[in-house]
């Protein structure tokens, strides 16, 4: 049909009988596509290949990127969806591959022309995309009949005898930032051969790597630079060819590089930047490719907000009263759970709480999961192909469970064309469901946010966003999943009960008009750099001319002298040195998720059905837990965390759980900014009447799954490196400044978390059933928060009581959270919360935000500089909610360790508007 996405929307719209969900709708204009020549020196074979595949002939960015990083420049492209990137990148790298095998067939026989054959590395976040791209590649060469070219994935799936033959005969290998961290450089000496003639690497899906992961992902890049530079063979008596690595080669016509990054991202802001910090070059040293010349077809991007729904009771009596099937079969849908969170990469697990309409009976809306389903079930009976990213794994099998019992009413053959796809499933689930979903045999596709990436999976009518997914970067990588090829597509962003979702569907500016973000890392934070030296030095020893690789050489000797002093490292005279038997890598975690993955075993039959990550598996695998895969359920008989497996039996239940978490924090060290003015008063401790009370935290969900395991030091032999108290702390004490009586901090801290029980809440109507306790360790987590803190008589003149005081803080934290993304580049699911009205440390009422990983992100910090900014902000999200008690919408959290409770949200608006009495204009 000519119009396919307004007639996409009208199936959304029902008939008119959702239009009231409509909040805005914006029509984004398709362009045409601009064309350039094959560059001369294009392999011809894989020219051809190209032209038989129907590329007759590349994009002019493809062309512009290809032609930077055959020069040996470094190269950070980044445009849209879909654009064709991998040709970019492919086109340059192979022809060097197929180059040196042409010069090695003209000497047949010469082992130096095997030994010097270009090899290429190509990175990617997931190992789904690597199996993508080995599949698409190996379509290329069998075009091209350039079946000379070896390729290969590599990764933790990966069999010993396989690895063997990647290690002496691949071209080309496919993996992922964990394997080469946990596998390739600490067994480097394997790889010997593949490392000396390295060409390329190829890092694709770049914006993915932010936050602490982007930090860990930069340093082991530059340890790869290092063992390349370190097994590169030295060039010919009389010449001086620069040092490989990350140093540029003489040459403009790529037979004698050195080694060349190219990073294939999403359109972002600053990508030279990013991409420079990412492998640690200067920006001046990338050349940046960001114009997109693909073309692209129209979209309709609809925002959405569910709409709300009768509080529990009342729709009951209504129900009973007219002793309608039909209504109580609606009331069930419409208090549908929303168990959705954060899932980055498809990876995390789901919250500890859910928003529920009991919690809030004003003005509860329908939930984003419930309201996809109902979506994602019309748009696949209307026969159009669509992907609903949900932001948990949790949150997927609901919406395809949904799906499918809306469906099965209709066609059963309809519903088992809608499926679920998450992080936790084995491999040959998530590959089989990639296949099924590019043929068609799967029309709809729950997902998370695994599938955000760059999977080829053309031909898809429309997506879902059922919840926001925490940047506008995510979101248009989302979106762009919609009419890719240029065909135009339906875009919706269903609002979640969140301050942020429901900000934005009535301010569909900040989505649209709003300039894209950057990513933040940091690779000199101490906590991601110490056990990367360690790295470093088991490779190779460090010596002071590498110092440079991993930052400002100072403060990595300072570091490198707090390794020595705490027995991780030994300084001789020639460096550093590694002496002990663990493996250095096994002491970094990459992703956050805490150790090796927690396998998820049927207690009957001994099937791996899964696994979750150790750092949420005590709040999502605990016993008694239900856990659901594939829309089947089961029960938690056993977790055992030494062990990491959870053994689960299959059992049909009418109930869900959710467990409870107690959550303190502690601050080290504190010292006022120099330049500011700090009032007689603003140190004073509260006076005696002060209110006081439990902390009330908010930690986040982490999950992950790497692909080595991240080992228990053994017996005797455990080096001390800062994981579990500031390295620098004496250095680096937490700052403070004061907004009259109102004090602001950012610094270290020790966040100390614990699961301490579960509830069983029956469905759908969430009534609570049981609560049992649960005895499971703690975990502490050093980061970086930024805290304020209030005094007595502020509390008083707001008329904040003892009685009032902790829900006030309670929910002021709750919505800051929630806010706090609109100025820093992360997800409310990167933060963590706690609130007291009397903390140990501060002596006052105080409201701590903290980054969600080990040394910090740079989240926290930004809120620092923005302190009235993010406060006015937050005090208007929770003043304009037309609730009157609070609501998801602005002070409940659905990861609330404490069940949202205390919350006061008039008394939280009445401490917002004390604090910012004193905040600067």
């Amino acid at each position: 049909m000519s119009d396919r996405p307004g007639a996409l929307l009208d199936v959304l719209l029902a008939g008119g009988r959702r239009a009231d969900r409509l909040t805005h709708v914006e029509h984004l204009p398709g362009r045409p596509g601009q064309h350039a020549d094959w560059p001369g020196w294009a392999d011809a074979s894989l020219v051809a290949g190209y032209r038989s595949m129907g590329v007759e002939r590349p994009w002019a960015h493809q062309v512009e990127a290809a032609e930077a990083a055959w020069s040996g420049r470094h190269v950070a492209l980044a445009t849209s969806t879909g654009s064709g990137k991998s040709l970019a990148f492919w086109l340059p790298a192979l022809t060097a591959v197929r180059a040196d095998r042409a010069a090695e067939t003209l000497a047949p026989g010469r082992i130096e022309s095997a030994r010097t054959r270009g090899t290429v590395l190509y990175l990617s976040p997931t190992k789904a995309l690597a199996a993508d791209q080995v599949d698409g590649l190996q379509r290329l060469l069998d075009a091209s009949r350039a079946n000379d070219v070896k390729v290969s994935t590599c990764d933790g799936d990966t069999s010993f005898e396989e690895r063997k033959w990647v290690q002496e005969y691949a071209d080309v290998v496919l993996t992922n930032p964990d394997f080469l961290h946990f596998a390739l450089m600490p067994n480097h000496r394997r790889w010997t051969r593949f490392l000396r003639n390295l060409r390329f690497v190829v890092v694709d899906e770049g914006h993915s790597y932010r936050g602490v992961f982007g930090a860990h992902v930069a340093l082991v890049l530059r340890r790869l630079a290092r063992l390349s530079a370190h097994y590169a063979p030295a060039p010919p008596a009389g010449l001086s060819e620069p040092r490989r690595g990350m140093d540029r080669p003489a040459s403009d016509t790529g037979s004698a590089r050195g080694l060349t990054f190219v990073v294939a991202s999403a359109t972002t802001a600053d990508p030279a930047a990013s991409a420079g910090r990412l492998i640690g070059v200067p920006s001046e040293q990338i050349v940046t490719v960001d114009t997109d010349t693909s073309p692209a077809g129209r979209k309709t991007f609809a925002l959405w907000q569910p709409p709300e729904v009768l509080g529990y009771e009342a729709a009951q009596a209504r129900a009973a009263a007219a002793n309608d099937p039909a209504a109580d079969a609606a009331l069930a849908e419409s208090l549908l759970i929303d168990p959705t969170a954060h899932d980055e990469l498809g990876l995390t697990s789901d919250p500890d709480e859910p928003a529920t309409p009991g919690d809030s009976p004003e003005r509860p809306r329908r939930s984003a999961t419930a309201e996809a389903a109902d979506l994602l079930a019309d748009l696949t009976a209307a026969g159009a192909r669509t992907l609903a990213f949900t932001r948990s794994r949790r949150g997927a099998e609901a919406v395809a469970t949904q799906t499918q019992d809306h469906l099965r009413v209709v066609s059963p053959q309809l519903a088992r064309r809608v499926a679920a796809y998450r992080g936790g499933y084995l491999p040959e689930e998530r590959r089989a469901l990639e296949q099924a979903l590019r043929s068609g045999a799967i029309r709809g596709l729950a997902t998370t946010n695994a599938l955000e990436l760059g999977v080829d999976i053309s031909g898809l009518d429309a997506v879902l966003i059922a919840g926001w997914p925490g940047t506008r970067m995510s979101v248009w990588q989302q979106a762009g999943r919609a009419g890719r090829a240029g065909a135009d597509g339906l875009v919706a962003f269903v609002a979640r009960e969140d301050p942020l979702d429901t900000y934005l569907v009535h301010h569909p500016e900040a989505i649209f008009a709003a300039p894209l973000e950057a990513t933040v890392f940091d690779p000199a934070n101490p906590y991601v750099l110490a056990p990367h030296l360690c790295a470093a030095a088991a490779e190779v020893p460090l010596r002071q001319s590498d110092l440079a690789v991993f930052g400002d050489p100072a403060a990595v000797t300072e570091l490198l002298g707090v390794l020595v002093a705490r027995g991780a490292l030994r300084r001789r005279a020639s460096g550093w040195y590694w002496t002990h038997a663990r493996s250095a890598a096994a002491m970094t975690d990459l992703r956050g998720s805490g150790g090796s993955p927690v396998r998820v075993v049927e207690a009957g039959t001994g099937r791996l059905l899964g696994t979750v990550d150790a750092a949420s598996a005590d709040g999502s695998v605990h016993d008694g837990a239900v856990y659901v895969h594939q829309g089947v359920s089961y029960v938690v008989e056993t977790l055992d965390l030494r062990d990491g497996i959870a053994l689960v039996a299959r059992r049909d239940v009418d109930f869900g759980t959710w467990s409870r978490s107690v959550t303190e924090i502690a601050i080290h060290g504190i010292r006022d900014e120099q330049e500011s003015e700090t009032p007689a008063s603003a140190g004073s401790a509260p006076s005696g009447d002060a209110p006081t009370g439990d902390a009330t935290g908010d930690g986040p969900t982490g999950d992950a799954t790497g692909d080595g395991p991240t080992a228990e030091p053994a017996p005797g032999d455990e080096p001390s490196v800062p994981r579990g108290s500031a390295p620098n702390d004496a250095a680096h004490p937490a700052i403070q400044r004061w907004w009259g009586p109102i004090g602001w901090g950012f610094g270290p801290v020790e966040v100390t978390s614990q699961v301490v029980s579960f509830q069983r809440r029956r469905l759908p109507d969430l009534q609570i059933l049981g609560t049992e306790p649960l005895d499971l360790p703690e975990h502490t987590l050093p980061t970086t928060a930024v805290w304020w803190t209030v005094p007595a008589e502020v509390l008083e003149a707001a008329g904040i009581d003892a009685e009032t005081a902790p829900g006030a803080l309670h929910a002021a934290e709750h919505a800051s959270i929630g806010l706090l993304p609109l100025l820093a580049t992360c997800d409310r699911w990167d933060l963590g919360g706690v609130s007291t009205a009397m903390h140990v440390d501060t002596e006052q009422a105080t409201v701590f935000v903290y980054d969600a990983y080990p040394g910090g992100a740079g989240f926290a910090e930004r809120g620092f500089h923005l302190g009235a900014t993010w406060l006015r902000a937050t005090r208007a999200a929770i003043s304009r909610c037309p609730c009157t008690d609070g609501c998801p919408a602005c002070v409940q959290s659905p990861k609330c360790g404490n069940f949202n409770n205390p919350l006061d949200k008039a008394a939280a608006v009445r401490l917002l508007d004390a604090v910012l009495a004193y905040a600067p204009a």
